[in-house]
């Protein structure tokens, strides 16, 4: 049973079937006999939805998909029991391969480019948002934009947004993340390579970013930056403060996920009223147990709740 909570709605532009398996080593001109294969419905939206799901909330995932991986994916939605609402185009659902070489531990991602999406299409994207909007609730706009969406598309979304009392919560990087920024947003979760790329400052260190990030909010553009660091854990930073965690210690399996499960886990625990220290601690926790999981799978509640334990944020 969903646990009470301000509404959440998920958009995903480029949604992607995640394809994982493994072999005990990838080599070239070679054919690599593969384990047994998963398929999950991936993308950053669709991912934060299910992480949602995973610690006993609820939201809606809107979603853009065609062709037969189109229906795929909305096979494998409604079979995990997410809330969704798929608008159709004429392209097929892009896929991407996550391949685990046993005998060194090594794992190879391969992210194919997304359909191109028309202007009807986009539009109509944007439509099925404003229709099903979470007044005074929680957008998270999550991932690329595929071919032929503009650039602004998430900074339109967190126009709406303003204008239905909501929060934007925007991940993604480049010029859809200048334009989200431009518009003003709440919260945005850059990581360090994204937010250099942002501020135009290649060999920027830690204390560099936290400064940027500070600048971001000082001027308006978010209200929050969740600046994630990897294996070395994640900073927030708002006007007042400027918190830091480590990440807990796990014997890592699969990076895949481990980002939107940290987004997931942060914006349910706000929508629930939590602190956003809490829902910061609750963010690197449930990275941390989707990164403990092998493949594409996402973090289990009963493993976030073990690793916030040990965590309390210090002031930076």
């Amino acid at each position: 049973m969903a646990l009470a909570h301000l509404p959440i709605l998920t958009v995903t532009p480029n949604p992607a079937l995640d394809v994982s398996t493994s072999t005990p080593r990838v080599m070239p001109e070679s054919k690599m006999r593969c384990g047994p294969t998963r398929l999950d419905p991936g993308g950053g939206g669709v991912n934060v939805s299910r992480v949602v799901r995973n610690l006993g909330g609820h939201s809606l995932a809107v979603y853009a998909a065609g062709g037969p991986t189109g229906q795929a994916y909305r096979q494998l939605l409604d079979r995990e029991g997410i809330a969704s609402r798929m608008v159709g185009i004429a392209d097929a659902t892009r896929e991407s391969f996550t391949v685990d070489e046993t005998s060194t531990g090594e794992q190879f991602r391969f992210v194919l480019q997304g359909p191109e999406l028309s202007e009807p299409e986009w539009r109509a994207l944007l439509s099925a948002v404003a229709d099903d909007f979470p007044v005074g609730g929680f957008v998270v706009t999550s991932g690329s934009l595929p071919p032929g969406a503009p650039d602004d598309l998430y900074a339109q979304i967190a126009r709406i947004a303003r204008e239905h009392g909501s929060r934007c919560v925007v991940d993604t990087s480049g010029d859809a993340l200048a334009a989200a920024l431009e518009e003003g947003v709440f919260l945005i979760k850059p990581s360090k390579r994204e937010l250099r790329e942002l501020v135009g400052a290649a060999e920027t260190d830690e204390i560099g970013l936290i400064e940027a990030a500070r600048e971001l909010v000082g001027r308006g553009s978010c209200e929050v930056v969740a600046l994630t660091l990897g294996g070395s854990g994640a900073v927030l930073v708002t006007a007042d403060e400027a918190l830091r965690l480590p990440t807990p210690h796990v014997e890592v399996q699969s990076a895949v996920g481990a980002g939107d499960s940290f987004l997931g886990a942060l914006v349910l625990r706000l929508a629930q009223g939590r602190s956003l220290g809490e829902a910061f601690r609750s963010g690197v926790a449930a990275g941390s147990a989707t990164a403990a999981l092998p493949a594409t799978d996402l973090c289990r509640a009963e493993d976030v709740e073990r690793l916030e334990q040990g965590l309390e944020p210090v002031t930076v």
